[in-house]
């Protein structure tokens, strides 16, 4: 409970920022950010923000100690697309994030992977509040290894594990740029298409998917915070009503963006997840743990 309180803390203070209205700057955006979304009212709004950072080092005879040669790519893709009507609106948002580092004495490693695809559909009840479905989709695209053991242990795969949420609830919406959906009663599918991987994630043997029934908490914001830079922050919590449901899961994930000119960009992603059916950790290798990354990025950036 203390990571959701830890988690819950971290978001007021961003909005807290997000909200400072004595700095005249942030004012100015967050008024452009509103009133661009208003426009929107009827038909498709469709668009995508792509991210691309490589990095790229060589030493020779360097008495500090450092790799020979080393390179490091990552790629972010973000592509959403909103549908509205006067009294409904329909969400969809794709997140595509991978990144590699090769070095001489390591050779190629994974450092990122993530599918993430959001959508939601409600409908209108009152100014701030409405009603609909929530759907999530999460896994990874290939294979991811443990590096601390000899040989190398496959953690993770394309579906092994990958998550599926679907929820109905209510749709709280305060401000254009802030948005919470509660669930009280919402279902989960944690899938594993890999018999040596599905104990690891909570199933039992020769088990492929678990269902879980609980509460589902999804708070979405996405704004300009200043000129140029953009903080896209999602925070889902989940209760299993059929197992422990005292201890909650946690997906939080956070993209913060500092646009430099049209092609020139810095991309910072940090992401926090606790799940109390991954047991990895620990000394051996059955408990779960706050599972924390993060990324800084400088690099090609662009919209369309």
């Amino acid at each position: 409970m203390k990571y959701v309180i830890s988690a819950a803390m971290l978001m007021v203070a961003t909005i807290g920022m997000a909200q400072d209205k004595t700095i005249t700057e942030l004012k100015s955006t967050a008024e452009k950010t509103i009133a661009d979304d208003t426009s929107h009212k009827h038909g498709w709004k469709k668009g995508a923000n792509l991210s691309l950072g490589i990095a790229q080092g060589n030493s020779s005879n360097w008495a500090a100690g450092a790799e020979q040669s080393s390179m490091a790519i990552n790629a972010n893709v973000n592509l959403f697309a909103t549908y509205k009507t006067e009294k409904t609106r329909w969400i969809n948002n794709l997140d595509l994030f991978y990144a590699l580092q090769r070095t001489t004495s390591q050779g190629t490693r994974k450092t990122d992977d993530r599918i993430d695809y959001y959508t939601k559909w409600t409908r209108t009840l009152s100014k701030k509040w409405g009603f609909g479905v929530v759907g999530n989709f999460r896994t990874q695209f290939n294979e991811g290894y443990d590096y601390g053991k000899t040989p190398y242990e496959l953690t993770s795969a394309f579906f092994a594990p990958a998550y599926i949420t679907v929820a109905p609830g209510f749709d709280w919406t305060p401000a254009d740029y802030f948005n919470v959906f509660l669930s009280p009663i919402s279902g989960r599918w944690t899938v594993v298409t890999k018999d040596n991987l599905q104990e690891r994630y909570g199933l039992d043997p020769g088990q492929s998917t678990r269902f879980e029934a609980g509460a589902y908490l999804s708070a979405i914001f996405k704004k300009d915070i200043m000129k140029n830079v953009n903080l896209r922050s999602r925070l889902d919590l989940y209760s299993n009503y059929l197992s422990n449901p005292q201890n909650v899961d946690i997906f939080w994930t956070n993209v913060l963006t500092l646009k430099v000119n049209k092609w020139l960009g810095v991309t910072y992603n940090f992401d926090l997840i606790y799940d109390d059916d991954v047991r990895l950790f620990g000394e051996n290798s059955n408990a779960p743990r706050t599972q924390i990354k993060s990324l800084l990025s400088v690099g090609l950036t662009t919209k369309l």
